[in-house]
């Protein structure tokens, strides 16, 4: 009963400041850059209202997935810092309770959410984005030229096997040109072929791509060259309109497809450091939500935690931005190759899990 009495009052504390963090982050972020856009649309392309107001419903779950580590670290500072001002962690520290107990119950619900988070990061979100990228595709440009598209996938499936995956570096449906082509080819699920091109043009209603080579896949992993070319036709039947349509950009993919593609594309030797540094990033992102909890926790505890909710909001916003510094530092190095993908995704989150550790064993030493 006191166990439970003790996680109640822990929990309570900061239950309220979650609910308050992702409002007012997402508000934030709406405010900052949706609402920026939907405006854009409305009286410069004069698009309708509720088409807009739909892509903005479609690209709400994104923007809320990225405000759960923050609104974990809100919670927890403001949570211990009510406590720590209203001497609850004095008297809890006098009956020799100590700090790890009071974080055991902060780490169970960071983890169910960050498990939450990354379930809707895996079925819900790819959802939205892509029902939002054919929104823009088919209601919101259609009348307007196409962009250059860079990095956009198609897979071709029969009977519920994967046959065929297309990889471009850049597609423009305008001149009806493609470069840095990668395609493919599957048999039961086993990668057979592979091609390699350096450019592409849509000519007399057929693709044909220039400077390649051909790879052969055996059964053992082994990659052996077939054929160079300098100019042959793609087996491919879509016009630049259809293709642009039917691709997907890697950011819509769940982690689950992505590693599906890259680890079958990286038995023929392909470099694809910026899908692995992306695969690891969505994953490593949910699970942020526990070091923010545990440095939130830590960081509102100790004296330097006692201040007011208007301070407190300020403090979380700074370490939230020193976090995706930290982050965006790490995936530059790791699209480079400077560093490897594991570490460029998971780094930032194993230097502020040494940073909350530091905290949390301070607190009880104060």
């Amino acid at each position: 009963m006191r166990r439970s009495l003790l996680n109640k009052l822990i929990l309570g504390s900061c239950a309220g400041p979650f609910i308050f963090g992702i409002l007012i982050f997402v508000l934030i972020f709406v405010a900052g850059d949706l609402l920026f856009q939907a405006a854009k649309l409305i009286i410069e392309q004069g698009v309708a209202f509720a088409v807009v107001a739909r892509l903005f419903l479609y690209r709400l779950p994104e923007v809320v997935i990225m405000t759960v580590p923050m609104s974990s670290l809100l919670s927890t500072l403001l949570g211990m810092s009510t406590l720590n001002g209203g001497s609850e962690l004095i008297a809890l520290k006098s009956l020799g309770i100590p700090f790890r107990r009071i974080l055991r119950p902060i780490l169970f619900a960071s983890i169910l959410i960050s498990i939450t988070a990354l379930g809707f990061n895996e079925t819900f979100v790819p959802f939205a984005s892509i029902a939002a990228d054919r929104l823009m595709k088919y209601e919101i440009m259609k009348n307007q030229a196409a962009a250059v598209q860079e990095k956009v996938f198609l897979r071709e499936e029969e009977g519920g096997q994967l046959k065929r995956v297309l990889y471009i570096d850049e597609l423009d449906p305008n001149e009806g040109k493609m470069s840095g082509i990668m395609m493919h080819e599957f048999d039961d699920g086993r990668l057979t072929t592979t091609l390699h091109a350096r450019r592409g043009m849509w000519q007399n209603a057929q693709w044909w791509i220039e400077d390649g080579r051909i790879y052969s896949i055996s059964r053992e992993g082994e990659v052996s060259l077939l054929l160079r070319f300098e100019r042959q036709r793609l087996a491919l039947r879509m016009s630049p309109e259809q293709l642009q349509r039917s691709t997907r950009k890697p950011s819509s993919m769940s982690a689950h497809e992505l590693w599906s593609y890259i680890t079958q594309a990286g038995n023929a030797g392909t470099d694809l450091s910026k899908l692995w540094v992306m695969f690891h990033l969505k994953l490593a992102v949910p699970w942020a939500c526990v070091i923010m909890a545990v440095l939130g926790a830590g960081f509102g505890a100790s004296r330097r935690g006692r201040s007011g909710g208007g301070v407190g909001f300020g403090i979380s916003v700074v370490m939230v931005f020193a976090y995706y510094v930290v982050m965006s530092l790490c995936r530059a190095l790791g699209e480079s190759g400077n560093i490897p993908a594991v570490l460029a995704g998971w780094g930032p989150n194993c230097v502020f899990l040494v940073i909350a550790l530091f905290f949390a064993w301070r607190v009880d030493r104060i």
